[in-house]
């Protein structure tokens, strides 16, 4: 990034996009394989999830026969499903973050060497990923019960109860929901670049959002928000849109993964940009020689002779 550290805290979303999507320019044959090996195979998988589960669904739904292999199948899908989605979601994240930092600090750049470098930060991620599972057990556990009582008001027509389970329904699900995600985003980043992962970078995360919650909550939102229309699109015309025709459908569900595949690839990006962004709003520089050194770590190029790596407070 050609901005000043100092400058970085005053990007605008815009400024950002900006920057995010002029980076894949500086290594293409990098990012070209990290997108094909990594991101498209994520993104291929989301989409194609319902055409796959869609028969099983609608086999369960008929109400005649036994449907237990049904079940079983679809369980066993769900189980595969999830764990690619979750693996490749950590690869992804784990490839583009350590990327972008190489980049960052003038490191030499290559797929193999991002490659080297993702069985050190995944085990990382995958802490750090356990404990924003857990506060998502939390949360959905809160936005259930909140649920039970929405619909224990319109079974008993209570009209105070009613509005204000709709309240903590909907502050729930759009601005806590949000706001974990880019807790769980930023934290991911903070997990790759410090030495710190699991609740520490969670911790970390928290105290880099304060300050940029509003520019963080509307990203995230309109990242969810375009994520959510593609699937919708694809549900409509691919799974469900027997009257268009194969070859419209295959054509439609084409672009769609490809759009998909860019946002997703934007997103990672993003999110690493926005990082720096609030790094320089709270005034911690980075030391760039400490964070060339810590992820040559991950290549074992270098051992840090103390665990903490200082990054914090110093003058780029």
């Amino acid at each position: 990034m050609d901005i000043a550290p100092e400058e970085l805290q005053f990007l605008t979303v815009s400024d950002i996009l900006k920057e995010s999507t002029s980076i894949p320019k500086l290594s293409p044959r990098t990012f070209y394989l990290i997108t094909l090996t990594l991101i498209f195979p994520l993104s291929f998988a989301i989409l194609a999830h319902s055409l796959f589960t869609h028969p099983l669904l609608s086999q369960i739904q008929d109400p005649y026969g036994s449907h237990s292999s049904e079940w079983t199948k679809l369980l066993v899908f769900q189980f595969f499903y999830l764990i690619f989605l979750f693996a490749f979601s950590l690869l992804s994240t784990a490839a583009v973050v350590f990327t972008v930092a190489s980049l960052y600090t003038s490191k030499p750049v290559s797929f193999s060497n991002t490659l080297s470098a993702i069985p050190g930060v995944f085990k990382r991620l995958f802490i750090t990923y356990l404990w924003v599972s857990l506060t998502m057990v939390v949360y959905n556990v809160i936005f259930l019960c909140f649920l039970v009582l929405l619909i224990v008001a319109i079974d008993t027509q209570n009209p105070v109860l009613f509005v204000f389970s709709v309240i903590v329904v909907f502050v729930l699900f759009l601005v806590v929901h949000v706001y974990i995600t880019a807790l769980w985003h930023l934290a991911s980043v903070v997990s790759v670049l410090e030495p710190i992962y699991g609740f520490a970078a969670m911790k970390k995360s928290y105290e880099l959002l304060k300050g940029k919650i509003g520019l963080a909550f509307f990203m995230v939102f309109g990242y969810l928000v375009v994520c959510a229309a593609i699937n919708g699109v694809f549900g409509s015309v691919v799974v469900h849109g027997w009257e268009y025709g194969v070859f419209t459908r295959v054509v439609v569900g084409g672009f769609l993964v490809g759009v998909l595949v860019i946002v997703n690839l934007v997103g990672l990006l993003v999110q690493s940009v926005f990082y720096y962004v609030c790094k320089s709003y709270h005034h911690e520089g980075i030391d760039k020689t400490a964070l060339h050194d810590h992820l040559g770590g991950y290549l074992g190029e270098y051992v840090p002779l103390k665990s903490n790596i200082q990054m914090e407070n110093l003058d780029v």
